[in-house]
């Protein structure tokens, strides 16, 4: 499997003929891969795609996958863990904004394509263990979190000497 910066695929001969495929295998190493303190591990993604032509375009699916890292919401640790995506693109020689992607020239770059994938892919908020406690447990035990008074709004107080029979 090779090792790449970019995937552009010529389609120039699947377009010929409906129903044609090809496979793609690689590996991508692109840079700028975390969105705040969340990221792709060395920015590396596996790719295993087929391509096929359709009457509209060509169609791109299959799994790409790689290594997450994201800060534990509890103890703020790195916490790794795989990420693997089913994928599924459409190209057209005039795209839909959003919902699918140009061919330009005869051929189709995968790159932003699978870039937006990933980053969109990053976990929101893991622990790194069910029994994490957090940063200092010492300082703030499990259970010893008191849940504050409601505040009293004034407006309503006329209503506190209201009381319903059952």
């Amino acid at each position: 499997m090779s090792v790449l910066e970019t995937l552009v695929v010529d389609i120039v001969e699947l377009r010929r003929r409906t129903g044609t495929r090809r496979e793609v295998a690689a590996t991508l190493m692109l840079d700028d891969m975390a969105v705040s303190d969340r990221s792709v591990v060395d920015g590396r993604i596996d790719v295993a795609l087929t391509v096929e032509a359709i009457t509209e375009g060509i169609v791109a699916h299959g799994k790409i996958s790689g290594v997450t890292r994201v800060p534990c919401r509890r103890c703020l640790d790195d916490v790794d863990g795989p990420m693997t995506l089913d994928f599924h693109e459409i190209f057209e020689s005039e795209p839909t904004d959003g919902e699918t992607w140009p061919i330009n020239d005869e051929r189709i770059d995968l790159t932003p394509v699978i870039r937006e994938a990933a980053l969109l892919s990053l976990p929101l908020a893991p622990v790194c263990g069910d029994d994490c406690v957090g940063p200092e447990p010492a300082r703030f035990p499990t259970g010893a979190y008191k849940e504050a008074e409601p505040v009293k709004d004034d407006r309503w107080a006329a209503l506190d000497g209201l009381h319903f029979d059952e």
